[in-house]
């Protein structure tokens, strides 16, 4: 979504933040406007629930003439506040703020997120977003909460507006078959390898992002050589097995198959999972590059077989099913 030349003026002369583009700060401290249209949350994979509420925001706050600004976390708060170190993620920050920016958001700040901001009460950080932000319209869904001990619902929300100045548009949830979409609901469908629905809910495939990695190179002895990624361990965990995926190569879209386990076939002891691509009809060293791999389909599980050709014979059905899935 582009902005009116009108409104990109206006932002110019009255906000002190250019922008023309979507920018992305990684705090508070460097943002300082005038006026503006705030929503709250962690919008881990941007599904189609948060594209609901920005979709809304950025269409109201540009035929208002003020930015549209997204203000999310990271690391994500349940980490934070559980302790715990699991993968969870399903979108890593940057990833986070390109989605949001393809949705016309002006402004996305990942703000840092630690036990001592769980402890801020929502009054106190309302209070640094109003010294920042000058918020004119805060929106948020429609089971939100903030401050210590979720202490502020919308409703408490609301009364804080009327003493800084602000309206709170609570918006309502977006159902699928009957259901919340929520980033719950994807996680436990990528854990049970159900890509083609998590897409569904998503309104895109789920993506993976990694640097390649050298691996043993046993891929490119049997025929089928494979780029190794590695994946941060934030990211939520999907099912083991072999995938249908298209991989990104340098703005390039390449057709591929993935397997995502413990090799069986090649390891007698328990090994840390892998992650292979097999681009196919790619040629080259990818080594140092970072891809991009959106998963499609779930083709098979993850199995040892009893020799070498048995493997290449799968591979071949593997990738055969794979260019009838993304063809």
């Amino acid at each position: 979504m582009q902005l009116p030349q009108r409104t990109r003026e206006l932002f110019l002369q009255k906000w002190g933040a250019c922008v023309e583009a979507m920018q992305h700060y990684k705090n508070l401290e460097n943002v300082k406007l005038s006026r503006s249209w705030v929503t709250l949350g962690t919008f881990d994979g941007v599904h189609l629930g948060h594209q609901h509420i920005i979709r809304q925001l950025v269409s109201q706050a540009h035929q208002a003439e003020h930015p549209a600004v997204v203000v999310t976390f990271h690391p994500h708060p349940a980490l934070v506040l559980s302790g715990e170190t699991c993968p969870f993620a399903l979108t890593t920050p940057a990833q986070r703020a390109e989605l949001l920016g393809q949705f016309g958001v002006d402004i996305i700040i990942t703000h840092p997120f630690s036990v001592q901001i769980a402890n801020l009460t929502a009054e106190e950080f309302i209070l640094r977003l109003h010294e920042h932000l000058n918020i004119r319209q805060l929106w948020v869904g429609y089971d939100f909460a903030m401050g210590k001990g979720r202490e502020a619902t919308a409703l408490e929300l609301s009364r804080l507006g009327e003493k800084y100045d602000y309206k709170v548009m609570q918006i309502s949830p977006f159902y699928m078959d009957g259901k919340i979409v929520s980033s719950s609901w994807i996680r436990d469908l990528l854990a049970k390898g159900d890509v083609a629905r998590a897409a569904a809910l998503l309104g895109h495939p789920h993506r993976v992002e990694g640097k390649v990695v050298e691996g043993d190179k046993r891929g490119g002895k049997i025929g089928f050589p494979t780029s190794n990624l590695n994946i941060p361990p934030t990211m939520a965990r999907l099912r083991s097995g072999v995938y249908a995926c298209y991989v990104w190569v340098e703005g390039e879209r390449w057709k591929a198959v993935a397997n995502l386990g413990l090799r069986p076939t090649f390891e007698d002891k328990l090994a840390p999972p892998r992650f292979e691509t097999h681009i196919l009809g790619f040629s080259g060293s990818l080594y140092g590059e970072t891809l991009g791999v959106e998963f499609i389909s779930y083709l098979r599980e993850e199995r040892k077989f009893e020799n070498i050709a048995a493997l290449q014979a799968q591979i071949e059905r593997d990738i055969h099913r794979a260019r009838q899935v993304l063809a």
